[in-house]
Order: C-alpha cells, then structure tokens, then sequence
C-alpha cells in the first residue's frame, strides 16, 4: 500500500512538473521595446537631388509578438503607433511632417546554444501606412512595401523573461509629389536598434 501510495505521489510531482515546464515553454511570447529609428534619407529628383531630404531619427516604443514553430524556428510580428515624423529639406529648411505605422513581420533562426544567450536572424516584409502628410501642399504616397532584415540577442533571465536586443533594417520608400506629379523620390529605408523585455503568455 505504501509502494503505491509513493509512487502515485511520484507520478503526480512529475505531472507537475511537467505541466509546469510545458506552461513556461509557451510558444507565444510578447515583447515591449524601446526603438531608436535612425533613417538613412536618400532621396532623388528634383526635389530631392543631392539626397536634400530628410526625415528626422527619433526614439519610439514598439511592441512585437513572436510565436516558436519549433526550437529553431519562429515568426515574429513588429507592431506600433503611427509615429510623427519631421521632414527637412537642405535648403528649404523644414517642410512639415508626415505620420507612418510600419508593421512589419519577420522569420526567425534562433540558434541552438548551452548559454542564457539566445542569438537569431530573421528576414521579413514590411507594410508602411503614411498619413497625416503636412508638407505645405506636398504629396506623398500612401504606403509603401519592402524587405527587412533583423539579427538579435536575447538573454533568457531566471523569472523565464528575456532581456531582448535587437537591429533591424527597414526599407521604407515613398514618392514626393506636388500636383500630381512626382518631384522627388526618398528612402527612409531606417536602421532600427531595439531594446526591450520579452516574457511568454
């Protein structure tokens, strides 16, 4: 009776446990960061020879959420708030602002180590929605579609967070128009450095 009392006991610990291990491996995790966008303003045209146009670098807050197919393979979806953003010219000086939210998904490698350190590459697509464009009486293109790069850190932490770290290249591209017709062509195409915590949900 006893052997059979202790091995139950045995086997409902090890249900626990593994429960527990199984609800500590969520696939799903949730990310919130600080960014810091700085863009890399190529611009062409007439408006724009020279590369004259800028668009000004600024630090944003962002959230992700990923989800693991497996131990090495993930998906990765970059969210945020329409940002506002200022626009210079090199000799006309400020031309206004314009507002854009940049979704953006991304695969992941995340590669096998024995270490707290989590290193991975990931490559995606972006979406970039512009709006809200006040660049007295310029027009630009209402979104735009690219390719992204990402190479990140994440540092698994006791309480089965993560300090994550992470760089980004974003290709962001829109025309500049006045009446209709394009006048200048700009690449905001921004490198993005990322830093955050991530816990699973």
């Amino acid at each position: 009776m006893k052997l059979k009392l202790i091995a139950a006991s045995v086997l409902a610990l090890s249900s626990a446990a593994a429960f527990a291990e199984q609800a500590a491996e969520s696939p799903w995790m949730l990310f919130i960061r600080a960014a810091h966008l700085s863009p890399a303003n190529e611009s062409s045209g007439v408006a724009g020879a020279g590369n004259a146009i800028h668009v000004e670098s600024k630090t944003i807050p962002d959230i992700s959420i990923r989800y693991s197919f497996s131990k090495n393979l993930a998906a990765e979806l970059l969210l945020t708030v329409p940002q506002k953003h200022e626009v210079t010219h090199s000799t006309l000086g400020n031309l206004g602002t314009f507002k854009h939210l940049p979704p953006t998904l991304f695969a992941q490698y995340h590669f096998d180590t024995s270490s707290n350190f989590l290193p991975y590459v990931g490559a995606g697509i972006n979406y970039t929605r512009i709006s809200n464009v006040s660049l007295g009486g310029l027009q630009m293109d209402k979104s735009s579609w690219g390719g992204a790069m990402q190479v990140g850190c994440d540092y698994k932490l006791a309480n089965n967070g993560v300090i994550s770290v992470d760089l980004k290249k974003i290709y962001i591209e829109s025309d500049v128009k006045a009446a209709g017709a394009t006048i200048a062509n700009v690449k905001v195409d921004p490198v993005v450095f990322s830093i955050g915590y991530g816990f699973h949900f």
